[in-house]
C-alpha cells in the first residue's frame, strides 16, 4: 500500500502535497488481497505514524503520501551506514 502511494511522487521529483495523487481506500483495496477493515486499520496506523495523510471526501476516505515525507524517508535511509556482509551465516 505504502509503495503504491509513494510511487505517485518518487523522491527527487518535483511535486507538492496538492499534486500528490490521492487514492480512495477502495481503490487501494482493489489491488491487495486483504479485507477492507484490515486495509483501513493499516492505513490508520500509517497515518498515526505520520507517513500517510488522510481526508474524508463525501463518503470516501482519500489517502496520499506527502512529498516532504518521502524526501525525509529517503534522506534517512540514504544516511544509514552500509551493513557488513555476513560470512558463513554468522553476523
Amino acid at each position: 500500500m505504502f509503495r503504491r502511494l509513494a510511487s505517485c511522487c518518487p523522491p527527487g521529483t518535483s511535486c507538492s502535497t496538492e499534486d500528490a495523487v490521492r487514492y480512495s481506500v477502495g481503490q487501494l483495496g482493489a489491488d491487495v488481497d486483504i479485507s477492507a477493515s484490515t486495509l483501513s486499520h493499516h492505513l490508520k496506523e500509517l497515518h498515526r505514524a505520520g507517513l500517510v495523510q488522510m481526508a474524508r471526501k463525501g463518503q470516501q476516505v482519500e489517502c496520499w503520501v506527502a512529498p516532504q515525507t518521502l524526501e525525509q524517508l529517503a534522506a534517512f535511509f540514504s544516511d544509514l551506514p552500509a551493513q557488513p556482509k555476513m560470512q558463513g551465516g554468522n553476523p
